[in-house]
């Protein structure tokens, strides 16, 4: 452990310095809802927080029906984010805390009701939600004030004692039922006891020259924040 003082702070205007578009801390303590296995301390026992950062896709990626250009736009977006990710991770090496990376392709592929899905060792989405970054709406999405739901996101784990942001506290989905409407395979029609994932990925991934592509992304361009949350919610 570091006998200095790392901030938050310090640690925000970092990520910010080397290319993150937005940064939230989460304590590892809050997590304590996150399925067993996928906790930060699941994967590393001594974290004591969590560094989220995040990049948004640009808005042109969903204002045409093209999934295969949507896809490039993402997949670089998220070469941009890991890289950075990894730089936060050595930069927390070298101050001598324990860090451990968390990139936005790190998942591995698990069975979930019959079906093989990837899932991350945490997710990436819950932990920006805990780190006040925005809100998962409806649509299952993360959704921020300033980026709407364009934003991709890779976590740095350390043992660093971090003073955590607090959780947004806004609610942007009452009334609506826009993405409901728009999703094929009736994933979001339970809302909010669950998300029918088992449905969504059979309408939204398919396999080409063997490799997953996306084919629908209509709950993202439905949601009338796609682009940012209005100030009146």
């Amino acid at each position: 452990m570091n006998t200095e003082k790392t901030t938050a702070l310090s640690v925000k205007e970092y990520c910010l310095n080397v290319g993150a578009s937005v940064v939230g801390i989460a304590a590892a303590d809050d997590f304590g809802a996150a399925p067993d296995g996928y906790k930060p301390t699941d994967v590393m026992a001594e974290c004591r927080s969590v560094i989220v950062l995040g990049s948004p896709v640009p808005q042109e990626a969903i204002l045409k029906d093209d999934t295969i250009g949507f896809i490039d736009v993402r997949n670089a977006v998220n070469k941009e984010l890991n890289a950075v990710a990894k730089t936060v991770e050595k930069w927390l090496k070298g101050q001598k805390y324990k860090a451990k990376c968390i990139t936005g392709m790190s998942g591995k592929w698990v069975e979930l009701d019959g079906k093989k899905v990837s899932v991350g060792p945490i997710s990436l989405k819950h932990a920006a939600e805990l780190a006040g970054l925005g809100v998962i709406g409806r649509n299952y999405l993360l959704t921020n004030p300033q980026y709407g739901n364009l934003l991709w996101f890779g976590a740095i784990l350390t043992d660093a004692d971090l003073i955590p942001d607090k959780k947004a506290g806004y609610d942007f989905c009452e009334g609506c039922n826009l993405c409901a409407e728009a999703c094929p395979s009736g994933a979001l029609d339970d809302y909010p006891s669950t998300f029918a994932r088992k449905k969504c990925d059979g309408t939204m991934f398919k396999m080409t020259l063997k490799k997953w592509e996306i084919m629908c992304f209509n709950c993202r361009k439905a949601c009338p924040h796609r682009f940012g949350i209005s100030r009146e919610c």
